[in-house]
């Protein structure tokens, strides 16, 4: 029978109702369907409905256990089946807007339920189905659960800043970010400068969030933010105060979480970052030493000796909804599964298995998991911020374009004999492809920042494994010659990894700007091929996040784990393209930490 319980009543909380018009201007956002759900065997043996819902990452894990719980039961007659795909919300939105391709964007979803219902207001206004029709119902979505926005500290920076006693907000952290003195002002020299972990407004709902209550921060205002506001002198040199702390961008905040918590293991926590602009649930995660929220994998790494604590900013804060979205095309029997799916996720048990992991009930609620013990004060006065109109929130993400820290970059491209072959199913090779991938997410950088571009294999420039394509320069000066060089690439040779690695970090160390974010991205698809020269244990010890590695395994062949374990060494990010046409997306998320 179906699962029934009286129905809460529906309320969600006035959250974000436009976001990120500006999307257009970057080249595309992350891209990953999961659909782990169907290598599970089917849970309905005769007559069944099925449903599809596309969620968020965040939320992905306790979504998949709750469906699996949930399929086999009986509704309308039919056994019913739940399963739950990861897809990024606004390239979910975009997929939607377009009208949806299975052959590009993944099988179509029935349900789904990006991070915050300020994708589906977007989802209205840009809709362009193959028949000109909005997928999603009039009204108000539905929440699964709410999390507010926070800066997760470690403990005893917040402390030095007088938490819990003193209130704290983005005030606090851009003296503290402009002063010279830095954390010494506290009396911790040795914590060095502030340091933020922020991600992409344009690709994450937290990085939006945070980057819209800087703004309303800089006002002093919680409502009514004006175009004026927003082109006021005041206004934009504290937002750019603000930006000049950040470590790096990026598309997921869980990158930074992962990299805290190996600075932890080593003892150097405070050393990495000062603050990380995240939901309210990620610091509980944290704090379990789970930063992935993934129930599978709590317990298998201890609670980080210093913790997280959640500090709500004193200007106010916005606060993603989970917003659960029905679209249009199901039929009876499918509609009626999300009907009762939802009646599932709102009951008692599910909103408190949700609770257990830091997220409030969909009505608001915490759970017993918000205490003082898990960084979390239950009883903290937070202060909503109402979001501008769509034409100020479009110049608000314009602004911050112009704003964000610079990048300066060096992207190292593998040549070598593998990238020849063919990229399954694609008709084209691997190197044509990461090719146009690196040409593609060119637009993302500003004239300003600086990139250069070398290649790479065996005996490229004499003994050296590498050749310098473009120096590293402006990108309104270079931006030609980058694209023609990438263009220009021809494949041969093995894969002088390790060397090549080495001499780009050296290189940019050499070319480090203090103003800029320095790094080098490095694609490959292989391994260290050559004999002699540097191996994995010096190269290891002679990184530091001086100048941050963003490496991406290309291919099936590409050695995952030792990518991995060079980008840790430098406080960067490791990103998995072994599926060789995701390669494009792949790239831009790479790019979207500049």
């Amino acid at each position: 029978m179906a699962y029934s319980p009286a129905r809460p009543r529906r309320r969600i909380l006035p959250y974000l109702l436009a976001v990120v018009l500006a999307i257009g201007l970057i080249a595309g956002l992350r891209w990953f369907f999961g659909r782990s759900g169907e290598s599970k065997p089917s849970a309905c043996s005769g007559e069944s409905a099925k449903i599809r819902v596309a969620s968020s990452q965040d939320k992905i894990w306790i979504l998949r256990e709750v469906a699996k719980e949930y399929s086999g039961r009986t509704v309308a007659g039919r056994c019913a089946e739940v399963v739950i795909d990861e897809a990024n919300s606004g390239t979910a939105m975009r997929a939607l807007a377009r009208g949806w391709k299975e052959q590009t964007d993944g099988e179509r979803p029935d349900v789904w339920s990006p991070a915050a219902s300020a994708w589906v207001t977007l989802l209205r206004q840009q809709a362009a189905g193959t028949d000109g029709t909005v997928p999603v119902a009039d009204g108000k979505p539905v929440p699964i659960v709410t999390a507010p926005l926070v800066f997760a500290m470690p403990k005893p920076m917040a402390e030095a800043l007088g938490w819990p006693g003193k209130a704290i907000g983005w005030a606090e952290l851009a003296g503290l970010a402009a002063d010279p003195k830095g954390w010494a002002k506290y009396g911790h020299p040795e914590w060095g400068q502030f340091k933020l972990g922020k991600t992409n407004p344009n690709y994450s709902t937290s990085g939006l969030n945070a980057t819209i209550g800087a703004y309303f921060a800089a006002t002093g205002t919680t409502s009514d933010l004006t175009a004026g506001d927003i082109a006021d002198a005041r206004t934009r040199d504290f937002v750019k105060g603000v930006e000049q702390s950040i470590v790096h961008y990026g598309d997921i905040s869980m990158t930074f979480l992962g990299n805290l918590l190996r600075a932890d293991d080593r003892g150097e926590s405070m050393a990495y970052i000062s603050a990380i602009t995240v939901e309210e649930n990620s610091v509980t995660d944290y704090n379990r030493g789970n930063p992935s929220g993934n129930p599978a994998t709590l317990g298998e790494h201890a609670p980080p000796r210093t913790p997280l604590v959640a500090v709500s900013p004193k200007e106010g804060t916005l606060f993603s909804d989970h917003p659960y979205v029905p679209l249009t095309w199901m039929d009876p029997a499918r509609k009626a599964v999300a009907d009762d799916f939802l009646t599932y996720l709102h009951s008692a048990p599910v909103q408190a298995r949700f609770q257990s992991y830091g997220y409030r009930g969909f009505d608001g609620k915490l759970g017993p998991q918000a205490t003082r013990e898990n960084g979390v004060i239950p009883d903290a006065t937070i202060t909503t911020l109402n979001l501008p109109t769509p034409t100020v929130l479009d110049k608000v993400l314009r602004s911050w374009s112009e704003l964000r820290k610079r990048a300066n970059v060096l992207i190292v491209v593998d040549k070598s004999g593998s990238m020849e072959e063919e990229a399954a199913g694609t008709g084209e090779s691997r190197l044509e492809l990461a090719k146009k991938a690196a040409i593609n997410a060119l637009p993302q950088f500003r004239g300003d920042d600086k990139v250069g571009l070398w290649a790479f294999s065996t005996r490229q420039d004499g003994d050296r494994d590498y050749r310098e394509l473009v120096p590293v320069d402006s990108v309104s000066k270079i931006g030609p010659a980058l694209r023609d060089e990438l263009g220009g690439l021809t494949a041969g040779g093995g894969t002088g990894l390790y060397d090549t690695t080495l001499a780009a970090v050296e290189r940019m160390r050499g070319a480090r700007d203090a103003g800029a974010i320095n790094a080098v991205v490095f694609l490959t698809d292989g391994k260290n091929e050559k004999n002699g020269g540097s191996d994995l244990a010096n190269l290891l010890g002679r990184l530091n996040p001086d100048v941050r590695l963003f490496t991406i395994g290309y291919g099936e062949g590409a050695d995952q784990g030792v990518l991995k374990r060079i980008a840790e060494a430098t406080d960067g990010a490791a990103y998995d393209s072994s599926r060789a046409d995701t390669i494009d997306q792949v790239f831009t998320s790479v790019i979207s930490n500049f």
